[in-house]
């Protein structure tokens, strides 16, 4: 039964029942520790369970922005293939975190190219009508605070550690968007903050299409048993986000009830995974393969 419920587990986020998708292998291979390394605070974030709410609540921050709603609604194969959406973003955080230097670059790469076909017209907070690119520094701005924010936010939420402190993390993801071609990103939680802050002020809005894509998010086309977990942990990304961003997502506030039964959920969940996962395990022998080849 644990096993059973592992496995489907990895075949809605990776894509593959054993967890193990092809770009596990672009991990293991190559040298060095890549970006960051095993004694991380991205690694130590991202390797628990807690990314599975932050990963929700990116997608709920995102869906604020009118440029990234636009983006979404009408170049995303959300709706034909929402898992493969969720795969696709999967491999680039998972290769980003634990990959190599070069399968960094490679996949850095992949979305480049993906974000060269994203452009369009939006409605701005003021009711103009602008140009967008997915590749324009605002917007990967915007992506790239929508995701340091969540996932920090769910591993606070759960009170797992990080031994660096929640400084390092934001300063050490900062270099996960350099690749995607943004140049400056906040460097500290209070940088963090006032960046967030500011895209309120500035930015985020309702738009026509904001109630059919949170609606999506909330609710993507799961079987009954995976929907249920899901709609814990929706539950749970939505009780996190502050009051002005759930109104603007047109949310209503989630009771701390959801984080209770979330908690137990990961903890069972985590049991079910075990300690690491094969992308961890994959970076790790890339690692230590690395150093007998340099002591030998």
């Amino acid at each position: 039964m644990k096993e059973r419920i592992a496995n489907k587990f990895r075949e809605i986020v990776s894509g593959s029942p054993d967890g193990k998708p092809d770009w596990v292998k672009l991990i293991a291979h190559g040298e060095g520790a890549g970006l960051f390394g095993p004694d991380s605070a991205v690694w130590q974030v991202h390797g628990t369970v807690a990314t599975l709410v932050g990963g929700i609540r990116a997608l709920l921050l995102q869906a604020a922005h009118p440029a990234a709603l636009t983006g979404v609604s009408q170049h995303s194969r959300y709706e034909s293939d929402p898992l493969g959406r969720l795969a696709g973003t999967s491999r680039w955080l998972t290769i980003t975190t634990f990959g190599s230097l070069e399968a960094i670059a490679n996949e850095a790469a992949r979305v480049n190219a993906m974000h060269d076909h994203v452009k369009g017209k939006f409605q701005s907070k003021a009711g103009e009508f602008k140009n967008y690119r997915a590749s324009d520094p605002r917007y990967l701005l915007w992506v790239h605070c929508a995701f340091t924010d969540s996932f920090l936010t769910a591993h606070q939420t759960f009170s797992y550690p990080i031994t660096r402190g929640a400084d390092a993390y934001v300063r050490e993801w900062s270099a996960s968007a350099t690749g995607l071609g943004l140049a400056e990103a906040p460097q500290s939680v209070a940088e963090l903050k006032a960046t967030m802050n500011d895209f309120l002020k500035n930015d985020l809005a309702t738009s026509d299409a904001t109630a059919e894509v949170v609606k999506f998010i909330l609710k993507p086309p799961l079987g009954r048993a995976p929907l249920l977990f899901y709609k814990v942990l929706a539950k749970t990304a939505v009780s996190t986000l502050s009051p002005a961003q759930q109104e603007i997502l047109g949310l209503k506030p989630v009771g701390p009830a959801w984080r209770w039964i979330c908690a137990r959920l990961l903890k069972l969940l985590s049991l079910a995974l075990g300690k690491e996962s094969p992308s961890q395990e994959a970076a790790r022998g890339r690692i230590a393969r690395t150093m007998e080849d340099r002591d030998s």
